[in-house]
């Protein structure tokens, strides 16, 4: 039974615990709107009140709706996946199908990512003419369609591109008429310009003790992230779930089927919609950001639960839902252990040959935090050679780590490095053929500086980490998009006679792309 005492209490703590400019929070259950409540201002300088009206920018909440129309307007999905293979006319691997890209296992690189490699500025520019330029330049993929997952936005885009090409009807139609009328969602529009809201919401960066400014975007976004929406949006959504939930053609039901991958494993993430089991229970649900802006929902199917809960800042919506999911079922709040000192073998630096990524992993507070794909991780089971979370789990044997991650699909080994200073003759101009793009380094009194260029321009000068013997990295903290690459790993070969003859560069999200280095 819920504690609507405890949940009022919780509600009302969210702006204190999660302080920014605005927000807004619903709780659905049993088809009913528990808690509807917004707060602060969607617009600080012009002091716009938030209201649960206001519009929000959901951001890749948008990936279900990009598949729910996906599902509405064709019978058979497959029939669109010539279309794919279209889109990526360079590709020299068999394309991905059109399910592949809806569940996240097409083997894609990220657009954002590979948009820093060719010289984008951090808040550069980036719309379809752009897009298109770097999704059509793909030549390779980072692993076989269907056999593993990795979060590709630009799997969204496709998706939204080829519908309209298909149906000959804008994307912005194709949600009206698929979604936001038959699901009652009166105010959702395609805000595909991030620049600005038709209603003068704004998001912002920073934090109390910075304080907050308005942040700056200036990307398009169609079928990844475009959806514009109200908390009662989302609500109506919510709503329309739950009076469905019985049919087995209802489209929810669809979007939240269960998913595999080529091998039969099961899959976290389809259709637009990750598999998740907060406190013990089967949901369905997805975030979203960019700069300036989070929000989050989960659906729990047994609990005929919604939450949805929308910052304009950048504080953490998914930690605000899993308040709300707690206080409504009345149930404990989630808080991972912290045994106390751990006598472990495991940190250290790692290196993946398979991808050319390196891997870290040091104590912090009787966990491992392991930095290795996006931000870092916090694994809580800890012991001498092992320690774990249900999302990652890894295990020391001599020199050799190994790192099991369900969510992706993947069992791989890394071999330990030891952490050296590393040499300046890494310094010069390097080539990726397959990017047309190119990678400088420079020794700017001892210390080196890198930058990349190509067809979106020259970025930035960073300075590079050494990691170990010809083992940097190459931080991007700021990109395009909210979740920068963070560090890229740079890993030199050698000739025979020890000179350099190139770099593999990568990211979580852009994998092991091949520098050659050039010579005068």
């Amino acid at each position: 039974m819920t504690n609507i005492s405890r949940l009022e209490e919780t509600l009302a703590s969210l702006p204190i615990r999660y302080p920014g400019p605005g927000g807004a929070a619903a709780v659905v259950k049993d088809g009913e709107v528990l808690a509807r409540h917004a707060w602060g201002f969607a617009n600080a300088e012009a002091a716009i009140p938030f209201k649960p009206s206001t519009l929000f920018r959901m951001c890749s909440i948008t990936k279900q709706f990009t598949c729910a129309v996906l599902l509405e307007a064709l019978r058979d999905p497959t029939v669109l996946d010539t279309a794919v293979a279209a889109k990526l006319p360079n590709l020299e691997e068999k394309a991905p199908g059109i399910l592949h890209l809806a569940h996240n296992q097409s083997g894609l690189r990220d657009y954002w990512a590979v948009a820093m490699l060719h010289g984008s500025p951090v808040e550069g520019h980036f719309g379809d003419r752009e897009a298109g330029r770097v999704i059509r330049g793909t030549r390779s993929l980072q692993f076989a369609p269907g056999s593993a997952y990795s979060y590709v936005n630009q799997n969204f885009r496709l998706l939204s591109d080829i519908l309209q090409d298909h149906t000959g009807r804008s994307f912005a139609d194709l949600l009206r008429q698929h979604v936001f009328e038959p699901f009652d969602m009166e105010h959702a529009f395609l805000a595909a310009d991030t620049r600005s809201m038709p209603d003068g919401t704004t998001g912002y960066e920073g934090s109390e003790s910075s304080g907050f400014r308005a942040a700056e975007n200036n990307v398009l976004w169609t079928g990844d992230a475009g959806l514009g929406a109200s908390l009662d949006d989302m609500i109506a959504w919510e709503k329309a779930i739950d009076r469905d939930r019985h049919n087995p053609d209802g489209l929810y039901n669809r979007l939240s089927a269960p998913v595999a991958f080529s091998n039969g494993s099961p899959a976290r993430y389809g259709f637009g919609l990750a598999r998740t089991t907060p406190f013990g229970l089967v949901a369905t649900g997805h975030g979203g950001a960019l700069r300036g802006w989070r929000s989050n929902r989960i659906h729990i199917t047994s609990e005929r639960l919604s939450v949805i809960v929308l910052f304009n800042h950048m504080s953490n919506a998914l930690n605000a839902v899993h308040d709300l999911v707690a206080a409504t079922l009345d149930v404990p709040i989630e808080v991972p252990p912290h045994p106390g000192k751990v006598d472990s073998r495991l940190p250290g630096l790692y290196f993946e040959r398979e991808t050319g990524l390196a891997l870290q992993v040091d104590a912090a507070e009787g966990s491992m935090r392991l930095r290795y794909a996006y931000g870092a991780e916090y694994l809580d089971t800890v012991s001498p050679t092992h320690a774990g979370t249900d999302g990652t789990r890894i295990a020391l044997d001599g020199d050799r780590l190994t790192v099991t991650r369900p969510l992706e699909n993947r069992v791989t080994t890394l071999v330990k490095r030891e952490k050296t200073i590393g040499k300046l003759d890494i310094a010069g101009e390097y080539l990726c053929g397959e990017l047309d793009a190119a990678l400088h380094i420079v020794n700017a009194g001892g210390t080196l500086y890198a930058t990349f260029s190509g067809m979106l321009g020259a970025g930035r000068m960073e300075q590079l980490q050494p990691l170990s013997d010809d083992l940097w990295q190459l931080p991007c903290l700021r990109a395009l998009d909210h979740a920068p690459p963070g560090q890229w790993t740079l890993a030199f070969t050698r000739g025979d006679q020890g000179d350099i003859r190139g770099v593999s560069v990568g990211c979580w999200l852009a994998r092991n792309l091949f520098y050659e280095r050039a010579h005068p």
